[in-house]
């Protein structure tokens, strides 16, 4: 492999043709990433400026990959993309550890603030026709895997259930999913590997949790959004505080190593001073992180959202009021803010990863995996994989039947794969991802470190997007000097705004497909 830290190092590499300088970045022993001092005082608290998020409040991505989302392109129909996934799950290095995910896409009621592709029902028979279609893509794409030296399964460090509502599957039925995935993979022990699933927590049986429990998973998350009852009612997912909590005490008894719930503001009939009962109701249930999201209402794009009414919705003045109090509460309490919506305890794995240098961020959002390749399985699931110098990321049809009739036809002929998107991402994407993801992950870009791993003066390459920061340098968001790129308190909560100067593909057409941050 050519080495461009040591040649070619006059010019920016700009020639997408050709390899970088190494195909997986690993953090060294002197990773800049990393904090000097190892504790929560390292990571600089974000600092709530009114008039600054103001100024800044523009749309944008949420980066969980780069290209985007909104980059895929189908899969064409010609003869040579016909083993396109094909060839991908083949030439895929085995020696990369992998992170499966698994969209089960059930909810038993509409959550009205809901902007995801969800299918309601009750009927308990769909779970289990959708578990055997679960069970057929894992078959057809387990046996174009190869395994890595010494042993005869891939190796899983990461697994997530998400939805729509996992627990709409059976108790039985997570146990065969479970036991299934045992003969096809190699886990790391439970103690080692990080085995998540979202809740409903009115969807648990009595023995739900236990059973989760024994199979291995170690962490969940919980929806909650909001515990005053008129917000409740207003969005159509009434739950008691007295039913989280006991959840949360449950599954710290069973040994749950990590519990996050999910908050969302803006929603109907919320005021700063409702929000900020939950959020201190929440506080005193101790999670070990909470991911805290801005509420887009966007009825034209989402029908369930038709059901609230503008006029019921808080006034963007009392949204900023909202976020505003929640961070200062939280951290406050001791939480570290991680980045874009997410706060952990600081002796959380996210906190720690953070602190260490090594977080990274994927289509799970924030995480402690960043070595893995993702591999999803489901109707919608996005799947992550690394060939050399190239990352294809892939999609399965987001439409249920659609879907279920690809698993079938794959059964009569195997070289039919359920992806019907793709992105196939160049040498420059790389740059720019490892660029954006330092920046949301770390608040900081080492210069040095994109020259040796990229072979180019990151400077004269960036020179463009570093003279459009200059505003936010001025604003004190951000600082600048020879060394790299920081970001300052004062611009922590606008972290996205920083990363989105580095981004080829975002368009004024793009625009309106994003949140803004409140």
């Amino acid at each position: 492999m050519t080495d461009y830290s040591e040649q070619n190092t006059q010019q920016p590499y700009n020639r997408a043709d050709e390899p970088p300088t190494i195909v997986r970045p690993v953090m060294q022993s002197d990773n800049p990433y990393a904090s000097t001092r190892g504790s929560i005082t390292s990571k600089q608290l974000p600092a709530f400026d009114e008039a600054i998020i103001n100024k800044y409040n523009r749309s944008g991505p949420r980066y969980t990959s780069y290209p985007t989302a909104l980059e895929f392109a189908p899969i064409p129909d010609s003869f040579e993309n016909i083993g396109l996934e094909t060839k991908i799950l083949q030439n895929r290095e085995a020696r990369a550890p992998l992170s499966l995910y698994f969209h089960i896409p059930f909810c038993r009621h509409l959550c009205y603030y809901c902007a995801c592709n969800k299918i309601i029902t009750k009927k308990n028979s769909d779970s289990g026709d959708y578990l055997q279609y679960l069970i057929a893509e894992i078959t057809h794409k387990r046996r174009l895997l190869s395994t890595p030296e010494g042993s005869d399964k891939p190796l899983v460090k990461q697994l997530h259930l998400g939805g729509g509502t996992p627990t709409f599957l059976r108790d039985e039925e997570m146990v065969q999913l479970w036991e299934f995935l045992q003969t096809q993979f190699e886990f790391l022990p439970e103690a080692e590997g990080d085995y998540s699933i979202e809740i409903d927590p009115r969807e648990l049986s009595e023995n739900t949790l236990q059973i989760l429990r024994n199979l291995g998973f170690n962490r969940i998350s919980l929806g909650v959004q909001d515990l005053d009852e008129t917000v409740q009612i207003a969005v159509n997912r009434v739950h008691s505080a007295e039913l989280i909590e006991s959840v949360l005490t449950e599954a710290r008894e069973l040994g749950f190593r990590s519990i996050n719930i999910d908050l969302i503001y803006g929603l109907p009939h919320q005021t700063p001073d409702t929000l900020d009962k939950t959020v201190n109701r929440i506080i005193e249930m101790s999670p070990d992180r909470l991911s805290v999201f801005n509420y887009a209402h966007l009825p034209e794009r989402f029908k369930a959202q038709r059901q609230i009414k503008d006029e019921d919705l808080p006034s963007p003045a009392a949204k900023l009021t909202m976020l505003g109090s929640t961070v200062n509460t939280l951290t406050e309490a001791g939480y570290q803010y991680i980045g874009i919506d997410h706060f952990a305890k600081p002796d959380d794995e996210l906190a720690i990863a953070q602190r260490e240098g090594k977080l990274h961020r994927n289509f799970q959002g924030y995480t402690i995996m960043g070595d893995c390749d993702l591999l999803g399985f489901g109707v919608s699931s996005i799947s992550q994989i690394s060939n050399a110098n190239t990352r294809y990321i892939l999609q399965n049809d987001t439409d249920l039947q659609s879907y279920q009739a690809k698993i079938d036809m794959a059964k009569i002929n195997p070289t039919v794969m359920p992806a019907v998107k793709y992105i196939k991402t160049s040498i420059k994407d790389r740059l720019r991802e490892y660029v954006i993801m330092n920046l949301l992950c770390h608040d900081y870009l080492d210069f040095k470190d994109v020259n040796q791993k990229f072979g180019i003066d990151a400077i004269t390459y960036f020179i463009n997007e570093i003279q459009q920061l200059g505003t936010m340098q001025d604003d004190r968001l951000i600082d600048m000097d020879a060394a790299g790129i920081r970001v300052l308190p004062r611009g922590r909560l606008l972290g996205r705004n920083v990363a989105i100067v580095f981004d080829e593909y975002l368009e004024k057409k793009h625009q309106n497909r994003f949140s803004k941050v409140i």
